[in-house]
């Protein structure tokens, strides 16, 4: 048999989506939203700037610290 494969295994890890789109709008000045921070009372979303400016405060007390900063196109 040649040119046949068997017996592969392979794992694909999904790249995962964006989960802010460009409707999701800072909470301190209006840019759009490049991070979502997930507190037990809600969510909270900030540009690049604002995200960078609270990050350990907000690293601090985040349930979940969702940062897309890296997608900016």
């Amino acid at each position: 048999m040649c040119g046949v494969v068997s017996g592969v295994n392979a794992t694909v890890t999904p790249v995962p989506t964006p989960t802010l789109t460009a409707a999701d709008r800072c909470d301190r000045c209006g840019a759009q939203a490049r991070v979502r921070v997930v507190l037990a009372t809600g969510d909270l979303f900030f540009c690049a700037h604002h995200a960078k400016a609270y990050e350990d405060k907000l690293r601090a007390t985040a349930v979940e610290y969702v940062d897309e900063t890296a997608t900016l196109g």
